[in-house]
């Protein structure tokens, strides 16, 4: 069942066919996908670099693990997951971890390889197109698996949570980064008024797609609020869920466990 209904999903303000979502959403990282990264940074004002450092920190990559980074795109988590399982294993010893980014949109995938020439320096990423729908993973595989600022553009957020929930093995971590809904009344004032007036705009001016990032602020709005979305987590199958706000809500990270 999607969001909406067992026929439709969201698309920022619209309601659409749920099979037609994946194809919408694709578009729209197609476009994107050259000045993710440095849109993100003119967005959040940087921001969210230390909302990703303290996810990252959060998840904890142990030597040996293997971590599910869905929806990872350039791979901004996955290479600091990277460094952390390495600083791990330089203290502790052990095999070395392994991240799976896995993203819908080729574009994105290829982005984020090409920030770096020598994949060779960079061992303990894997590189995957896949849906969070059909993760391309047997049950129970996964020490960990975390998605930054993705769930919201699937076409069923409970699908998501139930296929993270497979791919899990008992005692697996879940993470989930994700814009959200800022309970001060006057910080949700602002930020309504920064996200729908600056950047479509920015949007327009560095990327040229006034289209997408209108897009991608109309998601936020529709997604659950935390507590909506923590129970959705919970219903799922997770143990021990819970969410930090950061910056006032403005974006939230959630987690849970597979007890």
């Amino acid at each position: 069942m999607s969001e909406t209904g067992e026929k439709t999903a969201t698309f920022g303000y619209r309601d659409v066919d749920v099979a037609e979502k994946p194809q919408l959403v694709r578009e729209v990282f197609d476009r994107v996908a050259r000045r993710y990264d440095l849109m993100n940074d003119l967005m959040s004002g940087g921001v969210h670099r230390l909302w990703k450092d303290a996810a990252c920190a959060k998840l904890n990559p142990r030597p040996g693990e293997f971590i599910v980074d869905c929806a990872g795109g350039t791979g901004d988590i996955a290479r600091r997951l990277a460094k952390l399982a390495r600083g791990a294993q330089a203290r502790r010893g052990g095999a070395s971890a392994q991240v799976m980014v896995i993203d819908y949109n080729a574009e994105m995938i290829a982005a984020g390889r090409q920030r770096n020439p020598h994949p060779e320096r960079e061992p303990e990423l894997l590189w995957s197109v896949g849906d969070a729908l059909a993760l391309p993973l047997p049950d129970a595989t996964a020490d960990a698996y975390i998605i930054a600022f993705g769930i919201r553009n699937v076409a069923r957020v409970e699908g998501a949570l139930a296929e993270a929930r497979r791919v899990l093995k008992p005692g697996g971590r879940f993470l989930c980064l994700e814009f959200s809904q800022p309970p001060s009344a006057p910080i949700r004032k602002l930020y309504d008024a920064f996200s729908f007036n600056v950047i479509p705009a920015i949007g327009e001016r560095v990327a040229d797609d006034r289209a997408s990032y209108q897009y991608l602020v109309e998601s936020i709005r529709r997604f659950p609020t935390q507590e909506r979305f923590a129970t959705m987590i919970r219903e799922a199958g997770f143990g021990r869920v819970g969410y930090t706000n950061f910056s006032g809500g403005v974006a939230a990270l959630h987690h849970g466990w597979v007890v």
